[in-house]
């Protein structure tokens, strides 16, 4: 039997400042945080972009438009940068990542430096500065009201109750917008804001504002643009709607024009000009379309910067016809990562090559552009392999890795999804099947062998002379001769098998009902099923003994740690709750690297080793894993659900049976408590963390 760790409450939140993410024996180490732009703003006086990409903020020479330079990657935040607010006055640049309120001095384009932080209790979503405080909008958290007078040391003051979506100060009152409202709050006294207005016409899409004079502005999704009178702040009141073709997303205002995003699911995405010298009578003057989706809009002088997960700078001197004048390339979501020496190979549309030697502050080094979408990567000597969609196997020459080069390439007939590269052999997980690639000559890739499975193969991974392929079974094929790959044994049947990791003599495979299964592979002929962890919606595996390391997007979004020592009982002894969605893995000693999806890479250490430990449950059919505010049970027949405070009081119990997840209660109060379940057959306890 294994033992698990039930660390101190001082330990129960992740070990660092954030407790939004939860943990259990793993600590968070660094990261290169970088993935699609959602927001943006600008210091006209030195002209530079500051531009969110992911959870970091690249600062931009703007100069020249058709040309942006990085001057600074400098700037990491802990989540995904939300919203930007730049003080001119005092060159700070105010950062909500959706955990927090990050307050950095960008004086020095190229060396900014961190002032301060403030966690929110809730989201942190949009952010206004206004003389010594800030304004955070936290939807359901509501509007935090922060002291940041002293930069080091922010302090929140006051706090108003309500679903708020964004926030705009002017004078003494904050205009914020909450479900179907535009609601008017008095902020004199920023420890005690009170509502003395409110306008009840907006739809529930109500988002993003600008108050301009006496009118705000406010996005409205399908309804349009919204133009209230706020000149009497007891009163606002409606007097006019411009509608669009789309759905309003974001407005800002600058002189006669409002400039919005114009928005549809169909990507038909614009960027309008609309006259609002007669605000009862808007006009739509202009308008630019772009490709992605714009998330924020900044006008400076005549240049309006969108960012849509990239940056486009559009020139808006003549607003009936605004033109595209500059455009710079933010990183994408990263899918996937693999270790080799001390780099870390990222691939998130394009190959990045980061330098990980110091994992606490991992650096790019360097790039290489592919044809259409990076999704996958392995890397063997001098070359890494990537799959690039449906343009197939790309290699790439990594001996210089501040000057990556692509040597040689394979198209498929069919699309690719993954790549292992056993020898001089990259075995390819194809729509159609396992395709066998001979990459003795890098230069000129050819395919040997083909193997044509009865799914679509998404995962490969080959030990020894078997390959394992998951095409919603687990099939192990036999590559002793590459030409003509066979199939000796398979598992599966009730389970839709997407990722496997293989070894000589268990095969790790995650399925869509997110547990990690352990499957005993050494008679290749008839794998079998030995053990199992309840998990919540697996995406990757990685496997360095003891422990299985799984990756989640969805439900749990994170990193699982498996003990998986004894094979036959697999049990889950750390986690970290990701700030993105956790898409690939790679581990290299006890740090795992996680390729977090719009949070670019993200580096955490498994701390479980050397612990002194105590036994948290007894060997038994129960299985019970945590995820943020909720439970994932499985036990055999009807069992008792106990929870328990911090301080070992009994909080409540229920009954649970079967398999299904367990949501903390509406009225149980924000905090840490212990969870047990047992019934005849054993028990079983985890630690549960409720944040509201």
């Amino acid at each position: 039997m294994k033992n698990s760790v039930l660390v101190s409450l001082a330990l129960l939140v992740s070990g660092t400042a954030y407790a939004q993410f939860d943990s259990l024996n793993v600590r968070f180490v660094g990261n290169w945080p970088f993935g699609p732009s959602y927001a943006v703003a600008h210091d006209s006086t030195r002209n530079l972009v500051f531009l969110g990409s992911g959870g970091g903020v690249y600062i931009l020479d703007g100069s020249n438009p058709g040309n942006h330079v990085r001057l600074s990657d400098a700037i990491r935040t802990r989540g995904v940068v939300e919203d930007l607010f730049f003080d001119s006055s005092l060159q700070d640049l105010y950062i909500v990542d959706g955990v927090a309120l990050e307050i950095w001095d960008v004086s020095s384009s190229e060396s900014p430096v961190k002032l301060g932080s403030y966690d929110t209790p809730g989201p942190a979503e949009n952010v206004h500065v206004s003389g010594s405080f800030a304004y955070v909008a936290g939807r359901y958290s509501g509007l935090r009201i922060i002291d940041i007078s002293i930069p080091s040391n922010p302090q929140e003051v006051g706090y108003y109750d309500a679903s708020v979506r964004d926030v705009y100060v002017s004078d003494i009152y904050a205009y914020v917008t909450c479900y179907q409202s535009l609601c008017v709050v008095d902020v004199s006294n920023p420890s005690n804001p009170h509502e003395v207005g409110l306008c009840e016409t907006l739809s529930w899409a109500a988002g993003d504002l600008y108050v301009s004079g006496s009118n705000a502005y406010v996005s409205d999704g399908y309804k349009g643009l919204g133009v209230i009178d706020v000149s009497m702040p007891s009163n606002p009141h409606e007097i006019s709607y411009f509608d669009t073709p789309n759905s309003v997303r974001k407005v800002y205002v600058s002189g006669h024009y409002a400039y919005i995003a114009d928005t549809d699911y169909d990507e038909e995405n614009a960027l309008r000009v609309i006259d609002i010298s007669t605000p009862s009578e808007l006009q739509e003057v202009g308008h630019y379309d772009i490709s992605g989706w714009p998330y924020g809009i900044y006008v400076s002088g005549t240049n309006a910067y969108v960012a849509d997960g990239d940056l486009h700078v559009i020139d808006v001197s003549t607003p009936s016809t605004p033109q595209e004048v500059g455009y710079y390339d933010a990183p994408n979501w990263a899918v996937d990562v693999y270790l080799s020496d001390a780099y870390a190979y990222v691939v998130n549309g394009n190959l990045h090559i980061l330098d990980v030697s110091s994992p606490s502050n991992p650096q790019e080094v360097g790039y290489c552009d592919t044809p259409l979408s990076a999704c996958d990567v392995y890397v063997s000597g001098h070359y890494a392999y990537v799959i690039d969609a449906n343009y197939g196997l790309r290699v790439i020459d990594v001996s210089t890795s501040s000057d990556p080069q692509e040597v040689g390439s394979y198209d498929m007939p069919d699309g690719a999804n993954d790549v292992y590269v056993s020898g001089s052999f990259a075995y390819i997980a194809t729509d159609s099947g396992l395709r066998v690639i001979d990459v003795l000559t890098p230069s000129d890739p050819q395919e040997v062998g083909f193997f044509d499975t009865p799914g679509r193969v998404q995962e490969v991974c080959v030990s020894g002379t078997n390959a394992y392929v998951a095409d919603g079974d687990l099939r192990v094929i036999d590559v002793s001769t590459p030409s003509t790959p066979q199939e000796v044994g398979h598992w599966g049947g009730d389970h839709n098998v997407y990722d496997v990791y293989g070894s000589v003599s268990y095969a790790y495979v995650v399925a869509d009902t997110g547990d990690l299964h352990v499957i005993d592979v050494s008679t290749p002929s008839n794998p079998q099923k030995v053990g199992y962890c309840f998990l919540y919606l697996s995406r990757d595996v990685h496997v360095l003994d003891p422990y299985a390391y799984v990756v989640s997007d969805m439900g749990f979004a994170g990193l699982a740690v498996i003990d998986i020592s004894t094979p036959s009982d697999p049990e889950m002894i750390g986690y970290y709750e990701t700030p993105g969605e956790a898409l690939g893995i790679s581990v290299l000693d006890t740090d795992a690297y996680v390729a977090d999806g719009a949070a670019g890479l993200q580096i955490y250490e498994n701390i479980y080793t050397g612990v002194e430990e105590t036994p948290i449950h007894t060997a038994s059919t129960i299985r019970l894993t945590t995820m943020l505010n909720r439970l994932a049970y499985d036990v055999p027949d009807q069992a008792q659900l106990t929870l328990y405070s911090a301080d070992g009081r009994m909080v409540l119990e229920e009954t649970v049976e079967g398999q299904g997840i367990w949501d903390a209660p509406a009225e149980l109060p924000q905090g840490v408590y212990f969870a047990r379940i047992e019934n005849d057959s054993g028990s079983a306890r985890t630690k549960l963390v409720v944040l509201r």
